[in-house]
């Protein structure tokens, strides 16, 4: 079956500076390491998954995106350090600190999850067959967390958005041969259970299994743990030079202001009814937005979405709803998701790269950009400028192009 990705003419997207799409890596390769598996997945698709990869490779980072900056607020030299994932206050030492991805369970069996209330920023995507979504929630001071879970395998797609934040990237499994080469290479700082497919996996002790849960939705972790192996591998816990900015957020002190914009306080990533293969509608995902404290909060599979350890329902700041052109990559339904590229002026490619901001129960559209896998993805608006964010923190909801029709918003 010919892919799409087999049909990109590389040297054109070059000069366009357009990444189209994520292409895949040497399939055939990487299909020994698939022999092993965590046990039972959430599709029948993870037969083929090392649970112990999922590749949407991007463009080499020939591209830097111009509007992205270098690791410093102009709010610091003000107010003193803020944080670049929430925009809120810390000491310069945190502000520095790169921050740590890990892949978690969101099939009903492995919910809720625990720890995920401590994340300042969280990446939703679909999974196999477009059945379930899976998440991805970034940690700030996350060293001294002590239970995290339930953890799961790795997709390229949820690497390379890990990548826009410098962080560390931490899963147990992966897709082989979609994301094995690039987990064994060194474009990644990963922490990988042991498990088939992986050269350089963490040791033994780094991903124990809770005996309060079934397998394969049972594995956990600590920040201590993935601490002793961030050091082992000698990652660095600071960003790195490349690091950049992804947010732009209101003033300190001010809230966004978007009083033109349309009113938006409910968000169906996936629709109001189940049934649908977008990947959230299953999940009966959703986002209520709250006047009183502006926030909006989070509901899955007809109930509060809720931190396991914490009790407290899921609540955020921001919610962005990242459109991506996507497909099956064979027959198990695994995905492929478009994470570089841009809007280009003077041609007709808007939809592709479109973005929907929701920020104090209004709605900004515009439209997102990468060019770099050390690049963030950046969000304009309908005049080329930054979208701003009120600071706290963010829910970010890759949704598959070809069912934005599904989306519901009221």
């Amino acid at each position: 079956m010919e892919l799409f990705w087999d049909r990109i003419d590389l040297g054109e997207i070059r000069m366009r500076k357009v990444s189209l799409f994520c292409l895949a890596l040497a399939v055939s390769v990487m299909m020994a390491a698939c022999a092993r598996s965590e046990g039972t997945g959430d599709t029948s698709a993870e037969t083929i998954e090392s649970e112990g990869p999922d590749v949407s490779a991007g463009t080499d980072q020939e591209q830097t995106q111009s509007e992205g900056t270098e690791s410093g607020t102009k709010d610091e030299e003000e107010e003193g350090p803020v944080s670049y994932l929430t925009g809120l206050a810390c000491t310069a030492e945190e502000q520095q600190m790169r921050p740590l991805a890990v892949m978690l369970n969101n099939i009903k069996a492995g919910c809720p999850q625990a720890g995920i209330g401590q994340a300042s920023v969280i990446y939703e995507a679909p999974m196999e067959k477009a059945d379930v979504t899976r998440l991805m929630p970034l940690f700030e001071n996350w060293q001294d967390m002590e239970y995290l879970g339930y953890i799961r395998s790795s997709r390229d797609y949820f690497v390379y958005c890990a990548l826009e934040f410098d962080a560390i990237y931490a899963h147990f499994g992966q897709a082989t041969p979609y994301v094995g080469a690039m987990l064994n290479s060194d474009q990644v700082d990963n922490i990988s259970g042991a498990v088939a497919g992986i050269d350089r996996p963490a040791s033994n002790e780094t991903y124990p299994r809770s005996d309060k849960r079934k397998a394969p939705h049972n594995v956990y972790t600590t920040g201590a743990l993935l601490l002793d192996q961030a050091e082992r591998f000698e990652y660095s816990l600071t960003y790195h030079d490349t690091h950049k900015e992804k947010f732009t957020f209101a003033p300190l002190g001010e809230r966004a202001d978007y009083t033109g914009a349309p009113d938006a306080s409910a968000l169906y990533p996936g629709g109001k009814s189940s049934g649908k293969a977008n990947g959230y509608a299953n999940v009966q995902a959703y986002f209520e937005y709250n006047p009183q404290d502006n926030k909006y909060y989070r509901y899955q599979y007809g109930a509060e979405h809720i931190d396991e350890l914490t009790g407290e329902q899921l609540a955020v700041d921001n919610v962005i709803f990242q459109y991506c052109h996507g497909e099956f990559r064979d027959e198990n339904g695994y995905m492929s998701f478009m994470c570089h590229g841009g809007w280009e002026e003077g041609v007709d490619n808007g939809e592709d790269y479109k973005v929907q901001v929701f920020t104090g129960g209004k709605m900004i559209e515009g439209t997102w950009s990468r060019y770099a896998d050390t690049d963030p993805a950046l969000y304009v608006d309908e005049n080329g400028d930054p979208i701003e964010l009120n600071r706290g923190k963010t829910w970010i909801c890759l949704i598959w192009n070809e069912h934005a029709d599904d989306v519901v918003i009221e």
